[in-house]
């Protein structure tokens, strides 16, 4: 052990017993924290820390199964009389023999203010591949640089438990650490502005002016979401395409010929919304008309597009999950782009872009089209992942995230009846990596658009103050 970790250790080690007092005596921040922490990593996850001391955010993370690793034996100790039902190692993370042991892989990496204790951040961070999984999420917790001399200044007048010599990261610099060991960056968020309860400031300030755009670089605390890129490989999944449909009688056909062979086994379900212009007959005319194609039609019992999506991806059999709205204005020729991009690899929730190639005229007006500019801004900054249409009906994911969405779900409650929030919501919770793929967005052929101008204007204002309450006050 080198002479930094020896005294890493013995620091460590003399800290022990006072630990659980300086987080009471900070107990505003620790739980501001641990809330965030709370919401990035769900219960009932494998969760391996690196670092994790006395084992207090471990516990709060209630995962399945919980594993800990420290360099301080006594650390270790006050965890294990602490936490029982979790396990605890006494290591050097750094140590590649350590992490082989480990019994992984794990759903969730933690490392909260592990980097500034390390001598190789990134020999340390290209080694936790072998922990991981095609899913696994890493995610990293740090101080901003900017609040150094703050801190310094609190351990010298007793407010903050005592640190050796740290590393300093802001946010872009782990970020750029986690690329040069093969990571993806999904997520990157700053948070407490204000990490005193300061009779109710605290909470205040953190949960209105510490999200906004420029004054969130100012936060005590940054996080970064990392996805492992070395455990991802292209394969050729079953594809089912769910169409939800109300009114659209002449485009039941079309959506079926013009949808190009997406994978070895694929299926269409038209999810028909109680029509009045006989929709769900050619639904089950155009079934009937093409034995070839797998085609099921379900009667919607509930209201809006995002039940009948609901309904469709209850009954999928496909290991990718697509929508194509019955207006046909996304052409289907364009789904085999969606597929490339989820079966690749390269995105975890595929989300169709109107807004990058010119409009087939009569598309789309003009106030519409400002209004989804407009709020695909405001959701990029919402959901920390570039969106530049969220609108776009056309969205993919895979059944197994989506599963995970469901499973969610009581976190944001049903609340979406367009269907695109849920699942755009549901993918930021879960820090799947969004991507993005322009389509040419045509004018429909066949019936009138089932969306407001207006009404769902006021709605969609209403779901940015949900989202805002949901993700930034998390």
């Amino acid at each position: 052990m080198s002479k930094h970790k020896d005294d890493i250790r013995q620091h460590f080690d003399a800290i022990a017993p006072s630990r659980a007092a300086w987080i009471e005596k900070n107990a505003f921040f620790y739980e501001s924290d641990w809330r965030y922490m709370r919401f990035l990593i769900p219960e009932g996850k494998r969760v391996l820390e690196l670092g994790c001391g006395n084992g207090a955010l471990l516990a709060r993370l209630r995962p399945s199964r919980g594993v800990g690793i420290d360099i301080s034996p006594r650390m270790i100790e006050r965890a294990k009389l602490d936490f029982p039902n979790l396990e605890f190692v006494v290591g050097d993370i750094e140590d590649a023999a350590t992490l082989a042991a480990l019994p992984g892989p794990f759903d969730y990496v933690v490392l909260s203010d592990t980097l500034g204790n390390l001598e190789d951040c990134q020999a340390m961070l290209d080694r936790l591949h072998q922990v991981c999984h095609s899913e696994t999420r890493i995610v990293c917790a740090y101080y901003s640089p900017l609040w150094e001399p703050v801190m310094t200044l609190a351990e010298k007048a007793g407010g903050k438990m005592p640190q050796p010599q740290q590393n300093w990261f802001s946010a872009e610099d782990i970020a750029a650490l986690l690329d040069l060991g093969d990571f993806d960056v999904v997520r990157r968020e700053w948070r407490q502005l204000l990490p005193k309860r300061a009779f109710g400031l605290g909470w205040l300030v953190n949960s209105t002016l510490a999200a906004l755009p420029l004054l969130r670089r100012l936060c005590l605390r940054h996080y970064v979401v990392a996805r492992s890129m070395r455990h991802v490989s292209p394969d050729a999944p079953s594809v089912t395409v769910v169409v939800p449909c109300r009114n659209e009688r002449g485009n039941i056909e079309a959506a079926v010929t013009r949808t190009p062979k997406l994978g070895p086994k694929q299926e269409i379900i038209f999810v028909e919304g109680n029509s009045n212009d006989g929709t769900y007959e050619e639904c089950l005319r155009v079934q009937a008309a093409y034995p070839d194609h797998s085609i099921r039609v379900m009667k919607q019992e509930g209201r809006g597009k995002g039940d009948a999506v609901r309904k469709g991806f209850a009954a999928a059999e496909g290991d990718i999950l697509m929508i194509l709205d019955a207006d046909l204005t996304v052409p289907p020729e364009s789904l085999p782009k969606f597929v490339a991009a989820i079966a690749s690899g390269k995105g975890e929730f595929v989300n169709g872009t109107r807004l990058v190639y010119p409009f087939e005229k009569g598309a789309m007006r003009f106030l519409n089209f400002l209004a989804n500019r407009s709020f695909a801004a405001i959701f990029s900054w919402l959901l920390d992942q570039r969106f530049t249409d969220t609108l776009c009906g056309t969205k993919v994911l895979r059944k197994r995230d989506y599963d995970q969405i469901v499973a969610n779900r009581a976190y944001f409650g049903d609340f979406d009846p367009f269907g695109d929030f849920d699942l755009i919501f549901g993918a930021a919770k879960l820090s799947l990596k969004v991507v993005e793929v322009p389509i040419r967005y045509a004018d429909r052929t066949y019936g009138e658009t089932n969306i407001s101008r207006f009404r769902h204007g006021w709605l969609l204002l209403r779901m940015v103050a949900f989202a805002f309450r949901k993700m930034k006050v998390a």
